[in-house]
């Protein structure tokens, strides 16, 4: 019955929903079932920096991926996305990999559904696929290697000069590639709605009231949000930086959850978060990484769900683009 229970929540919510004791201390708790369930805590940049500050290991999306490769722990907490948690359960498909939503997603995978790629595929025989890891577990058993921010240029160079190439899903990132390399790869016309929202103009007004501050931004932003950055770099790449500029103040476009790192890395630095199109909402903030909470963490360790879990032939196809990645990668 209680399993029953659960999979009912997880089909209607995403996540268990379950009363917690108001006096519970919430991190003594999860730091003591990670002990007794024998649990290592993976979290990503962009979620809040309570999630971060819990989390065994903090990195982008190509730290994660080493990180899960390399563990020993039975089971995995992934406090990110969903296709960042089905990524480690590619890597460690006997391990158990739990994720504190479902329906944590993401808007740039969710750009190229599976079957409308593979049509779209078919349509450039002898063309060989690099994706981005923000993709689908599915998307990725269609490629022949994956690629990060961190490590994209490098992917695209262990390429031929004559090889022809798609790249998915970013077409900001593979735009930004394809400057970078020279390359003429085709782009899947996909993008992030976070990196998708920054105001052009409203960069250059905080610009020119913060004169003295180094404008950086992650490649998924447009192009000439990009064309105004001092740096561009992956979330890692851009904390490295601040780490050290001798700049002492910085507008950074990318989700913001990366400030919570780059605050504890340099306290004694101004950090401003650039400006979106829409004044009204925190577009710089990733909806589906605010999904994730300690209430939930506590929860999906203690009852070991929601757990991610994929086909075995799809593990296996999926695996060899990511290992690959990883190889190229050292």
């Amino acid at each position: 019955m209680e399993r029953e229970r659960i999979q009912e929540m997880l089909e209607k919510d995403g996540h268990i929903v379950e009363e917690i004791d108001p006096q519970l201390k919430l991190i003594t708790e999860i730091n003591r079932l990670k002990k007794e369930k024998n649990a290592v805590i993976l979290s990503h940049y962009y979620v809040d920096g309570e999630l971060q500050d819990i989390a065994d290991f903090v990195g982008d999306s190509l730290q994660l991926a080493q990180e899960a490769a390399r563990t020993s722990a039975e089971m995995i907490a992934f406090v990110g996305v969903h296709f960042m948690a089905e990524t480690a359960k590619i890597i460690n498909p006997s391990k158990k990999v739990i994720l504190p939503d479902l329906k944590a997603g993401c808007s740039l995978a969710d750009s190229a559904p599976a079957d409308q790629f593979r049509e779209f595929k078919s349509r450039y025989p002898g063309y060989k696929v690099i994706s981005y890891i923000n993709c689908t577990a599915e998307l990725k058993t269609m490629t022949d290697v994956v690629c990060t921010s961190s490590n994209a240029e490098r992917i695209v160079n262990s390429f031929p000069e004559n090889e022809k190439l798609i790249f998915a899903p970013d077409r900001n990132l593979g735009n930004y590639l394809n400057s970078l390399t020279g390359r003429g790869m085709v782009l899947w016309e996909g993008s992030c709605m976070v990196h998708e929202k920054y105001s052009v103009e409203k960069i250059i007004e905080l610009m020119d009231q913060h004169p003295d501050a180094a404008f950086i931004a992650h490649p998924e932003c447009e192009k000439p949000v990009l064309l105004l950055a001092g740096h561009i770099g992956s979330t890692s790449s851009l904390l490295n930086y601040v780490r050290q500029s001798a700049a002492r103040k910085f507008i950074v476009a990318t989700e913001s959850g990366i400030l919570h790192q780059m605050k504890k890395a340099c306290p004694d630095k101004t950090f401003i978060p650039a400006p979106s199109n829409d004044s009204t909402c925190a577009c710089n903030d990733c909806s589906y990484m605010k999904m994730n909470s300690l209430q939930k963490l506590y929860l999906c360790m203690k009852h070991e769900q929601p757990e991610v879990r994929l086909p075995d032939e799809v593990i296996e196809l999926a695996k060899k683009p990511i290992l690959r990645m990883m190889e190229l990668s050292k």
